[in-house]
């Protein structure tokens, strides 16, 4: 159960980060670390992460997002398989 809230948390945080990083970008000020954005999509945030993208049309022009988080979205999947045994 706590892998569940976990990964509402770091989802949610993930979502919330992309919204942030497109405001600053609106009003050029200092952004999020594309390596920050991706640490947190790699600790379990890809799914809010991919929605966040999508939500706020931010990072989707960057090639290294449109394919980089949906491939570690897929690498979140299969860890939470395999730790939960499926």
């Amino acid at each position: 159960m706590i892998v569940f809230y976990y990964l509402l948390a770091v989802n949610l945080i993930a979502f919330l980060i992309m919204g942030y990083d497109k405001t600053k970008a609106m009003h050029k000020e200092r952004r999020v670390p594309e390596k920050r954005l991706f640490l947190i999509a790699t600790i379990g945030g890809a799914l809010g992460m991919l929605l966040g993208m999508r939500f706020f049309r931010h990072k989707t022009k960057h090639r290294s997002f449109t394919a980089g988080i949906p491939a570690l979205l897929v690498l979140n999947a299969v860890l939470v398989m395999v730790w939960f045994g499926r």
